[in-house]
């Protein structure tokens, strides 16, 4: 993973076949954490919406498929960095700094302002 400042690659798994590049669809899954360790939790009003297939739920964790052409973005720019280069059931850990995620702003409720969050991924 090519190196952004307030972006740090904290673990990876690599895996076998093309790497995700800009332009490129991608689904994935994330869990997200503060800092200090609590996960944020995902959207549950979002959850009940989508088909079946698109919700998993693993040992207690609620996972949600998304989807997003890279560089257009649709995610916040810690996480879309983050998947660039990606294959197919790879796994990333990051630690993303505010600037790269909510910023000043937060999520009310959720995500306070100027969070660092660590972000786990799976293509």
């Amino acid at each position: 993973m090519k190196r952004l400042s307030g972006l740090k690659l904290l673990e990876q798994r690599e895996c076998k076949g093309m790497p995700e590049k800009k332009g490129g669809r991608v689904v994935y899954n994330t869990r997200v954490f503060l800092n200090q360790g609590e996960e944020v939790p995902p959207n549950t009003n979002q959850a009940e919406q989508l088909p079946k297939e698109m919700v998993r739920v693993e040992g207690g964790a609620t996972f949600i498929d998304h989807s997003l052409v890279l560089g257009r973005c649709q995610a916040i720019a810690g996480v879309e960095h983050a998947l660039m280069g990606m294959k197919i059931s790879g796994y990333r850990k990051v630690r993303v700094s505010p600037h790269l995620a909510y910023r000043d702003k937060g999520i009310p409720e959720l995500i306070p302002p100027d969070a660092v969050l660590v972000v786990e991924l799976w293509v």
